[in-house]
């Protein structure tokens, strides 16, 4: 089922465009405060609202979800959605690049997403890869 949601949700940030979704499995972790992150990047801050703005409205639509919280809409630099056990943070580019939030989880298992063609979607309809 979580595969299922990182999937969901790779494909709703890319649908508005976004580079690098990458999702950090934090279950391992020690004292980690959710078990999943699942960042990207957009280009500007139009960009970084839009992808927001997707994925509250996918995971609202197709899994019947909504964030506990969410923070940074106001400026659209670096936007967090809190699912509970899945954080999605969504940065303008350069403060993805200056915080470098991977790199504090440099030793986590981390999956790279890809671009899926609608057909792919569609086919893998349960999201597994």
């Amino acid at each position: 089922m979580i595969t299922h949601t990182l999937r969901l949700i790779a494909d709703a940030m890319q649908d508005k465009k976004a580079e690098n979704v990458v999702s950090l499995d934090l279950r391992e972790m020690e004292g980690a405060i959710t078990d999943w992150f699942v960042v990207c990047e957009g280009s500007n801050t139009t960009q970084v609202g839009a992808i927001a703005d997707n994925v509250l409205k996918v995971l609202r639509e197709q899994e019947g979800i909504r964030p506990l919280r969410t923070q940074g809409e106001g400026n659209n630099f670096w936007i967090i959605q809190d699912y509970g056990n899945i954080l999605v943070h969504i940065f303008l580019k350069e403060y993805r690049d200056f915080y470098r939030l991977e790199d504090l989880w440099a030793d986590v298992p981390r999956k790279q997403y890809k671009v899926r063609s609608a057909s792919q979607k569609n086919k893998n309809n349960g999201g597994q890869e």
